[in-house]
C-alpha cells in the first residue's frame, strides 16, 4: 500500500491515491492571460545600478573682462547612480507563445528609469571668482544639473541597457521555471 501511494503520480491511479490520502496536488494556471498578468505584475523590473562618480566643472565668464577679473569657475566631484531595467507593465499576449510545456517571451525593451545625484557624497573640490564678482548663486545647481546628464551619459556607454536586459531575461526565465514550464525562452 505504501509503494502504491507514492507512487501514483498520474491518472486514474494518482486520483485514488490523493482521495485515499487527502493530499493535493499543485497547478499553475499556464494560460497566455494568466502568465500575462503573473509576468505584469513585476511591473517596473530594475535590474542594474550603477554607481558612477565624475568631476565635472562649471564656469561663467565675461564677455569684456578676463576670468581674473569677472569669472565664476566651480569643479565638483560628483557620485550618483543610474538605475536601469525593463517595464514589464508594457509586456502584450502577443509576446507571449505557449506551445504546451514549452513558452516563449518576447521583453519591452531595457530603459533607463532614473538617474540622481548622492548629495552627501558630492562635494565640491573647488570654487574660484574673479576679483571684480561674488560667486554666482545658481552656477552649482547648474552644474550638478550637468554632472546628472553626464552621468546618466556615462551609463548608456558602458552598456547599462545591455546589462539590464540580460538581467531580466535571466529573472523571468527562473519565474517561468518555477511556474512549470520545461522549456523556456525569453528574449
Amino acid at each position: 500500500m505504501v509503494v502504491f501511494l507514492r507512487h501514483a503520480t498520474t491518472g486514474v491511479l494518482s486520483q485514488l491515491a490523493t482521495a485515499m490520502t487527502g493530499r493535493t496536488t499543485t497547478t499553475f494556471d499556464t494560460s497566455v492571460p494568466a502568465i500575462v498578468q503573473k509576468i505584469q505584475r513585476l511591473d517596473r523590473l530594475e535590474t542594474v545600478v550603477y554607481s558612477l562618480d565624475t568631476v565635472v566643472e562649471g564656469s561663467k565668464s565675461s564677455a569684456v573682462l578676463p576670468d581674473l577679473l569677472a569669472g565664476d569657475r566651480i569643479l565638483l566631484i560628483v557620485h550618483g547612480q543610474s538605475i536601469a531595467g525593463v517595464d514589464l507593465s508594457k509586456l502584450h499576449p502577443e509576446d507571449v507563445h505557449i506551445d504546451g510545456r514549452s513558452i516563449r517571451v518576447t521583453l519591452p525593451p531595457s530603459e533607463l528609469f532614473v538617474t540622481t545625484i548622492d548629495n552627501q557624497h558630492t562635494r565640491v573640490y573647488a570654487r574660484s571668482t574673479g576679483l571684480l564678482t561674488s560667486a554666482d548663486q545658481n552656477l552649482e545647481s547648474e552644474t550638478r544639473a550637468h554632472a546628472q546628464d553626464q552621468l546618466q551619459k556615462d551609463a548608456l556607454s558602458d552598456g547599462i541597457l545591455d546589462a539590464a536586459r540580460k538581467n531580466a531575461c535571466a529573472t523571468i526565465t527562473t519565474l517561468l521555471y518555477g511556474l512549470g514550464f520545461q522549456h523556456v525562452e525569453v528574449m
